[in-house]
């Protein structure tokens, strides 16, 4: 079982490096919240250089002329929310580890494809091709169908990955709960657990050290489609008593590593 797309990259120093890619969720959250506030700043924008347009079109015409001031004022508006655009992904993301404020809720981050943290160049490059990536959808088409990777245009031409932001807790702590640790012991006590292989175990321990970084919604259904893939292994028809798709898992976790007849095999 295999529920978070992994991929591993060598550095300069010829270190082997292991990411989990940010998956299309997590990229459409976090550009979503981005798309807020850029919107919020054009606004903003808008709204002043509409009234200082206002006052110097006044302004010229009492000088007794206009000429060319509007369309002037209408390319310098249209310059002005497009550096807005570009600039906001290139200047966060190259100052800001690799991360937007979308990114950041969304617990992703932009790096090279060698695992070192993004520069202004790269950042740049994905921001000027950010548009023919969402406008024209050619992004979606990269990341679902043309690369492992899940790259869109502006990452394979600036050579960048979007991965999980990994949280600084130490690798490998799962924290069970006590509804976790009585479902283990209910499951060691009635449930043969040896149809479970060392991948099958590896996924659950996987998600149990990860789940804290995925959106609710996200969290909730890759637990249950988890659990009954488990479930169906174990060849379960119901469990020994009501538990959500969380607790369950932990019990297997638990369960899987202190089950005596499995540490026989």
């Amino acid at each position: 079982m295999q529920f978070f797309k992994q991929v591993k990259q060598q550095t300069p120093e010829s270190v082997e490096l292991e990411f989990t890619l940010a998956g299309i969720g997590s990229r459409a959250y976090a550009l979503s919240v981005d798309y807020l506030l850029i919107g919020l700043a054009m606004t903003a924008v808008l709204v002043a250089s509409t009234l200082l347009a206002a006052q110097l079109i006044e302004l010229v015409e009492a000088l007794g002329g206009l000429g060319n001031v509007e369309l002037w004022l209408v390319a310098l508006a249209l310059i002005t929310l497009f550096v807005i655009y570009v600039g906001y992904f290139a200047l966060l993301e190259a100052n800001g580890q690799g991360q937007t404020p979308g990114k950041r809720l969304a617990k992703i981050r932009v790096i090279r494809d060698d695992g070192r943290p993004v520069g202004i160049f790269q950042t740049t490059l994905r921001s000027l091709l950010r548009p023919l990536d969402e406008f024209l959808f050619l992004g979606f088409l990269f990341i679902v169908f043309f690369n492992a990777q899940e790259k869109r245009l502006g990452d394979l031409v600036a050579g960048t990955l979007v991965i999980q932001a990994e949280e600084a807790t130490a690798k490998g702590a799962v924290g069970i709960s006590d509804g976790g640790k009585t479902a283990a012991k209910a499951l060691v006590d009635g449930t043969d657990l040896s149809p479970l292989l060392p991948d099958d175990f590896a996924a659950i321990r996987q998600y149990l050290e990860r789940r804290s970084q995925l959106l609710p919604q996200a969290r909730q259904s890759l637990a249950l489609r988890l659990a009954q893939e488990v479930q169906a292994i174990l060849q379960l028809d119901k469990l020994p008593f009501d538990m959500t798709p969380d607790v369950f898992l932990e019990g297997i976790y638990l369960g899987y590593q202190t089950d005596p007849d499995h540490l026989e095999r």
